[in-house]
């Protein structure tokens, strides 16, 4: 047996591939389509304008994040699998059993809460503490219009704090298979990606099913935003419970010769009603 089993290859590579493919596609039809023009949040002038770190510098700074973060799973995968191991008396983790889908779903659902619980108090903490936002979040806060690929660009030791480490905790604390947890880190990347990628199509079913979504997630990156919409990637739970959540709502922006498109409007406490 090699250095890494087939599953182990998986759970490290899988998130990688589906992170670029499917920023890809949107890349793809912003770039070479209208077809998402309407439902853009940000226009083309604003990417080029708001943004301070160059589209270079968010494609080396993702796979030296992406590079740090699979170094860290296969320490996790090789120190979970050896523990269990020798808790069974044999040299190596067999294969995992097939799991009923209630099994399985019920350890997504433990996954999700732990990840979407550590994002948030480690992401409030980032901006809560002046030295760590300005050595390490601020980076990521140098994309001011967010884009598809943007989503993991950051400092690397935000991204072990804060991604890395919350999902290694996911992972352990769910007791997923590492079959689970490839399915598991794919869909947390989708999310993500989906998360920064500056458009708010109705009709995406992601969008449909949760609220922390690219427009919630938009207030953040605005200005006088890094205070309010912590939540990340999947509920709005602990904005709501510990009073960081900020409302909006979608307006139609005005076509000035870059396809229009929409624009988020956050409201301040007391003003206007939403249903996000």
């Amino acid at each position: 047996m090699g250095f890494m089993s087939g599953e182990e290859l998986v759970v490290t590579l899988a998130p990688v591939a589906v992170y670029w493919v499917y920023a890809g596609m949107y890349e793809a039809l912003l770039a070479h389509t209208t077809v998402l023009d309407r439902y853009r949040l940000h226009s083309r002038r604003d990417e080029e304008t708001k943004n301070i770190a160059s589209r270079k510098d968010v494609v080396r700074g993702v796979l030296l994040q992406q590079a740090i973060q699979a170094a860290i799973s296969v320490a996790v995968l090789k120190i979970e699998g050896h523990a269990a191991a020798a808790a069974d008396g044999r040299a190596a983790s067999p294969p995992a059993p097939a799991e009923a889908f209630l099994v399985v779903a019920a350890r997504f659902g433990v996954a999700m809460l732990v990840l979407d619980a550590w994002q948030y108090f480690m992401h409030r903490l980032m901006h809560s503490v002046p030295y760590m936002y300005r050595r390490f979040h601020s980076w990521h806060h140098r994309v001011a219009a967010p884009y598809a690929y943007a989503a993991q660009y950051g400092h690397p030791v935000d991204g072990v704090l804060t991604e890395t480490l919350s999902g290694a905790a996911a992972y352990l604390a769910s007791g997923m298979s590492p079959r689970a947890a490839a399915a598991f880190f794919a869909f947390a990347t989708v999310k993500g990606v989906d998360d920064h990628c500056g458009v708010a199509a109705p009709w995406n079913p992601l969008h449909a099913a949760f609220r922390n979504n690219a427009a919630y997630h938009d207030v953040h990156h605005q200005r006088g935003g890094g205070r309010r919409n912590f939540s990340q990637p999947f509920f709005v739970v602990w904005d709501r419970m510990l009073g960081t959540h900020a409302p909006y709502e979608l307006r139609q922006r005005r076509d000035d010769g870059d396809g229009g498109g929409l624009e988020v409007r956050a409201f301040t406490k007391g003003q206007g009603q939403t249903t996000r």
